[in-house]
């Protein structure tokens, strides 16, 4: 089982983001994940903010449109907000993993 960690080193390094390891780190963050995935979740998600990381299904949307006009610019930014924000919002509501929860108070 290929873990979120190496999903992302391999994206991070190659610059790309794949539709394919896209939607393994979407199932992978649905089902089983630890701390230092969802840390590298995180940094990648940055990294395809700041442009460092293309991702495939970004790049069709955006290559097919013959005007890069500000409107579509500002469309696809609120679209990436909007999937980023539906991703935090799953990976905060999953039960997490108590061994990788230091106790408080115990």
């Amino acid at each position: 089982m290929a873990l979120i960690k190496e999903i992302v080193e391999e994206a991070l390094a190659s610059g790309y983001l794949s539709i394919v390891a896209e939607g393994k780190i979407r199932s992978l963050i649905e089902s089983d994940y630890d701390s230092e995935d969802l840390d590298a979740w995180i940094l990648l998600q940055r990294a395809v903010v700041a442009g460092d990381v293309k991702q495939e299904s970004r790049r069709k949307k955006v290559s097919s449109s013959k005007t890069k006009d500000a409107s579509s610019s500002i469309k696809l930014a609120y679209q990436m907000a909007a999937e980023i924000a539906y991703a935090a919002a799953v990976a905060l509501s999953m039960s997490k993993n108590t061994k990788d929860q230091p106790s408080l108070g115990a």
